[in-house]
């Protein structure tokens, strides 16, 4: 009896107990594949140097009944002393066997998933509506919250790297998360019909000089906020207003007569052109629209521009939705960005091109889109051809421009200049 109590000591000093992580088999080589985390429409990879550190391997004696040991000194045993001798006999002895086991550091796991909640997890936005003088001068939609449910993504991300340490496979991980509600869904102020997107055009001025940036800064502003009525027709010229020096504005080339040259205002056909664009993915009904006279960069694609200027052309549509439309813009970068927010009726919109349906060697050339509008009975209420013709840009000389800012603004976020540093190659 005694014998006995000794040899059960014997094995528990030769095999520690692993309370969690123990991975039994033989361990898989350092080439592991990698997990792939999938968390609602985010998504990241678990590299496989991160998975090799995860892991690590503990050699270990065992007694194996009928294996022929190949430990060369049996004698050698690192129990307590004394207690081979009375634990351990020669029978035993001879099948000393050694193996491998991995084991899991899953407190390493855990702070991976840690840090990965920080990263992922976003608090809900209460919906906000406030209007001055016909203006909006605060708003944001409801949006939901995501937080990730830490607790259930350990385990499957352990048993995930469990499963690979035996047998190296890819592995494509779902974790789960809490959708988490805003307190105010629907801004009670709101009695306009304004609760959803229904539409945005962008358009990319990478590459303007200082001037031509600040134009389209105090442009853009003109038009943040402004509400659309219901069958209302959307003139850009109006609601742009006066366009000199006692308004903001810097002289920049602009597109006039036969030539480009410098004016009150340049760059504010950016503003135009991304609204153009914006109408025509909300659907609304073009009234009047005009194509540059030649092709210009920063209207890429070629054919979804609108040129302005005070008091003609002009960029005019209808709000044919039920409900009013309110414009939201922002600038990221070089990107400038125009939103339309209203009433949904399950329209369908269908834009196919810009094509270019003729490109000439001096730059000329032409391009055309269509606009499709279905409501949501399937009926079709708007089929448009937009055909754009540009003339060849030597027709319209035009003196160097500047060069690019190598200064931050007063008045942009570090975040703005990091971001107009990074697409002009500064």
């Amino acid at each position: 009896m005694i014998k006995k109590s000794f040899y059960l000591l014997a094995l528990s000093l030769l095999f520690p107990v692993i309370t969690h992580g123990e991975v039994s088999g033989t361990p898989k080589s350092a080439d592991q594949p990698e997990i792939t985390l999938q968390i609602e429409s985010y998504q990241e990879n678990i590299p496989a140097d991160s998975l090799s550190q995860w892991v690590r391997n503990q050699p270990l004696l065992g007694f194996e009944s009928g294996f022929k040991s190949e430990i060369e000194n049996i004698h050698d045993c690192n129990l307590l002393e004394n207690t081979c001798p009375l634990t351990v006999t020669i029978k035993i002895a001879y099948s000393t066997r050694k193996t491998d086991r991995s084991i899991i550091d899953t407190t390493a796991i855990e702070s991976f998933v840690n840090d990965l909640a920080r990263r992922i997890d976003k608090d809900p936005i209460d919906a906000k509506f406030k209007v001055e003088n016909d203006r909006v001068v605060e708003f944001s939609s409801s949006q939901s919250g995501a937080k990730l449910n830490i607790h259930q993504a350990i385990s499957l991300i352990e048993e995930a790297v469990r499963k690979n340490a035996i047998s190296p496979q890819v592995l494509s991980l779902t974790l789960p998360y809490e959708k988490v509600e805003p307190a105010i869904k629907d801004a009670s102020e709101n009695s306009l019909g304004i609760a959803t997107m229904i539409g945005q055009g962008s358009s990319n001025f990478k590459g303007s000089p200082k001037n031509r940036i600040f134009n389209i800064r105090v442009a853009t502003e003109r038009f943040n906020g402004v509400l659309i009525k219901p069958g209302e027709e959307f003139s850009f010229v109006s609601i742009l207003g006066e366009v000199d020096g006692e308004h903001g504005y810097l002289p920049e080339l602009v597109i006039k007569q036969d030539k480009t040259e410098p004016e009150f205002g340049g760059g504010i056909c950016q503003v135009s052109t991304t609204t153009f664009r914006a109408a025509i993915f909300s659907g609304l009904k073009i009234t009047a629209r005009r194509n540059h006279a030649y092709p210009v960069s920063y209207y890429n694609p070629q054919g979804m521009d609108s040129t302005v200027y005070v008091p003609r052309p002009d960029l005019r549509f209808i709000n044919n939705t039920p409900g009013y439309i309110l414009i939201q813009t922002k600038i990221e970068g070089t990107v400038l960005t125009f939103q339309f927010y209203g009433t949904s009726d399950g329209r369908k919109v269908e834009v196919d091109g810009p094509h270019i349906t003729q490109r000439n060697p001096d730059g000329s050339m032409k391009a055309t889109f269509t606009q499709k509008v279905s409501d949501k009975n399937g009926t079709e209420f708007i089929n448009d051809v937009f055909n754009s013709n540009y003339a060849s840009p030597s027709k319209y000389p035009h003196p160097g421009q500047e060069t690019k800012l190598t200064q931050k603004p007063k008045g942009w976020s570090d975040n703005e200049w990091t971001a107009y540093k990074k697409a002009n190659g500064i």
